[in-house]
């Protein structure tokens, strides 16, 4: 049983790599970081990727808020949002894999956390939001960029600044995802699930030591260097435990 990792950036230009490694891999199920919601959103193109309702609270706001930030940064990136999803999707598809969705209901999560939110944590998200908007895929390559340096001290800054957030959105998800991924592996001998590169390292530490993962990060996936490497050694049937 091989369960692989895809850790992912939803605004960046990444879909062809991605549809590479699944093409490559040729796995029995391939599982997305999609609810039903944000998965008819975006196979209906001609529709807002932001399914949100119009009428609502602070909540409604800031999903509309992020999903906006989000689309305008991929657009920046000369990249549509989510598009290594679509990408997943369509290879798994043609490949003849299982298409599952894993993540818990986005509208939902949201909803949760601006109203577990303190009133300090959530005016800090608030402003937040309101300067990446302006910096766009600069704010986002910064990100990024700190994230990969060092993972534990990035989410370790964010949980002082925002506990809130990263709980619902972070831990709580991986827990959900990590299960849904255990189950698959329990009826698939060959499984793929493309994931936000946050969420990889918690998600492989729920799976356990005993569980056979293969990490592809989005480091790799953003790098031309790295990503040929990876291809010579997929078409060559070789593979790492991790890559990037």
């Amino acid at each position: 049983m091989m369960i692989t990792l895809i850790g992912t950036g939803h605004v960046f230009r990444i879909a062809e790599p991605v549809a590479f490694i699944i093409r490559n891999i040729w796995p029995d199920a391939v599982l997305v970081e999609l609810d039903e919601t944000r998965y008819n959103a975006m196979m209906r193109p001609a529709r807002s990727e932001d399914d949100a309702p119009r009428d609502g609270g602070g909540d409604t706001w800031a999903y509309r808020n992020m999903a906006k930030y989000q689309r305008e940064t991929a657009k920046e990136h000369d990249s549509q949002m989510g598009a290594e999803f679509i990408a997943a999707i369509d290879t798994g598809r043609t490949i003849g894999a299982a298409i599952e969705l894993i993540d818990t209901d986005a509208n939902k999560t949201m909803s949760d956390i601006w109203k577990e939110m303190p009133f300090l944590e959530r005016m800090r998200f608030t402003f937040s939001m309101i300067g990446d908007r302006f910096r766009k895929k600069k704010a986002a390559d910064d990100a990024i960029e700190r994230f990969s340096e060092d993972e534990d001290t990035y989410f370790e800054g964010m949980r002082k600044k925002y506990p809130t957030l990263v709980r619902k959105l972070i831990d709580e998800r991986n827990v959900h995802m990590a299960g849904k991924i255990k189950e698959a592996a329990e009826k698939y001998d060959n499984v793929v699930a493309v994931i936000g590169d946050g969420h990889v390292g918690g998600i492989a530490a729920l799976l356990g030591e005993d569980a056979n993962v293969r990490k592809i990060r989005l480091r790799t996936l953003m790098d031309a260097e790295s990503m040929n490497i990876l291809r010579a050694e997929l078409w060559s049937g070789a593979g790492e435990e991790e890559r990037g």
